[in-house]
């Protein structure tokens, strides 16, 4: 059985219903400590009412006697066996004649305190109705120093029971009702809602590339809504991962067949630009010395793809370099220094030296300055400055003359295929961001804005 699927005894409304059972029926149970104990003391205060009202008939008798048949009705009326009542001068007794001659207990009803009423009520459901009682209470009539009564505890038993079994069944009762609300109301708020996740997350991974449903529970404003919009935006993040990665399998697999006559062309060019090279013309020689150049890094860029096909990053092999030279041969590679249009300005002196490893970060700045070139349309200007700190660490800024950068694409700016230029890859930023990174440097946006663009390239290197 799949690990989602789960008997109805488990799962969480079935669950939430039987605790909420629990639970109220444990309130319930708290609640009757004190409501039988309560019971217990208003049945008693009431058999002492009616036995002090049996003694005031007593004591308007003419010499505080009558007949045996009128005391017997007085006793069962009153619901004790006895009375004792004592007066500042006098002393009014009503069932001497069935006074038992053993008590069983002796309970002080005039000032009990609300652990001494628990425990005696729990002692007469204890013993049954099978004792005889004496009951003290507090007088009505105004002299009187001592009142006290004689019952049989049968009827305070079957009261009690009564009364528990009734309280029991009202507890159940509420207990099912409470616990039905709840179990709606968390049901329709929460069970529903987590289902509605669950099943998302299920569909999910089944089917990972499926459009998700969550979409249309996304207006909550509460946690629950919270949780199903950012799990929707996830999936959506991870569908459309999944997705850019079948479209860069399939790119690398059509990389890889064009690698190889990429390659065999470039051999042809490699061919043709050695021959060019045996030519005394001094221009077709500085021309031919670029084109052998670009080649050979065109051979290199095919190797090194390769590798990057198969996970195989090529660690960089740092050098000493000159910053300005290798700026020079970027600025070559793109046209820039003999373009009259265009001025590339490197501000900086032959002596300001780098580590890192040549091609690699020649496709760093070759790939900014590029952007750099194509934002302004082949007329403008890119400049170049770079310091260094304390440290040995160079920061190198290229500023060119553009629009600037829009503020939606900011957040994007290094990631592969989100590039801001019209039939762009963004692979160019991308792979500048991954040299810079592996060499433990830093690449990032400076400044932007309608006065143009700076990038800034930060590299570690020995101290001053």
């Amino acid at each position: 059985m799949p690990e989602h699927y789960r008997p109805v005894s488990s799962s969480l409304r079935s669950r939430l219903l039987i605790l909420t059972f629990i639970f109220v029926m444990i309130v319930s149970g708290f609640v009757y400590l004190p409501s039988i104990a309560t019971f217990r003391q208003e049945f008693l205060e009431k058999r002492l009412e009616n036995a002090q009202i049996a003694a005031i008939a007593l004591e308007v008798a003419e010499n505080n006697m009558i007949s045996p048949e009128y005391e017997k009705r007085l006793l069962d009326t009153s619901g004790v066996l006895s009375i004792i009542m004592r007066r500042e001068d006098i002393s009014l007794l009503l069932g001497i004649d069935f006074i038992p001659e053993r008590v069983d207990a002796e309970f002080d009803m005039r000032q009990p305190s609300l652990g001494e009423l628990i425990r005696d009520a729990f002692g007469a459901l204890k013993a049954k109705g099978d004792r005889i009682v004496r009951v003290t209470g507090d007088p009505m009539v105004s002299g009187t120093r001592l009142f006290e009564v004689t019952l049989d505890e049968a009827d305070l038993y079957e009261a009690l029971r009564n009364y528990s079994n009734n309280l029991l069944i009202l507890s159940v009762i509420i207990s099912l009702f409470v616990g039905i609300l709840v179990y709606l109301s968390l049901h329709w708020m929460l069970v529903r809602p987590m289902r509605r996740v669950k099943d998302s997350i299920v569909e999910f991974r089944r089917k990972p590339e499926a459009i998700s449903r969550m979409r249309r529970s996304s207006l909550r404003s509460d946690e629950i809504g919270l949780v199903e919009r950012e799990l929707a935006r996830m999936q959506d993040e991870l569908r459309a991962s999944l997705k850019q990665k079948n479209r860069l399998a399939s790119l690398g697999e059509a990389v890889a067949k064009i690698n190889h006559d990429l390659r065999n062309i470039l051999a042809t060019a490699q061919l043709a630009s050695d021959t060019l090279q045996r030519i005394d013309d001094p221009l077709v020689k500085k021309v031919s010395r670029r084109l052998m150049t670009a080649v050979s890094r065109a051979v290199a860029l095919c190797e090194s793809t390769m590798r990057h096909g198969k996970v195989e990053e090529p660690e960089p092999v740092p050098e000493e370099m000159s910053l300005r030279s290798l700026l020079e041969d970027v600025g070559m590679s793109l046209g820039l220094m003999d373009n009259e249009d265009f001025t590339f300005d490197i501000q900086l002196n032959d002596d300001f030296i780098i580590i890192a490893d040549p091609e690699q970060i020649h496709r760093v700045f070759l790939n900014l300055c590029r952007n750099a070139h194509e934002v302004q349309n082949g007329k403008g200007t890119i400049t170049v400055r770079a310091e260094r700190d304390p440290d040995g660490t160079t920061h190198t800024y290229i500023t060119d003359a553009g629009p600037g950068i829009p503020e939606h694409v900011k957040p994007n700016l290094f990631k592969a295929f989100t590039s801001a230029k019209a039939g762009g890859t963004g692979l160019g930023l991308a792979t500048a961001r991954d040299i810079v990174l592996a060499h433990g440097g830093q690449i990032g946006l400076d400044t932007t804005g309608p006065e143009g663009t700076t990038f800034k390239v930060c590299l570690p290197g020995i101290e001053d």
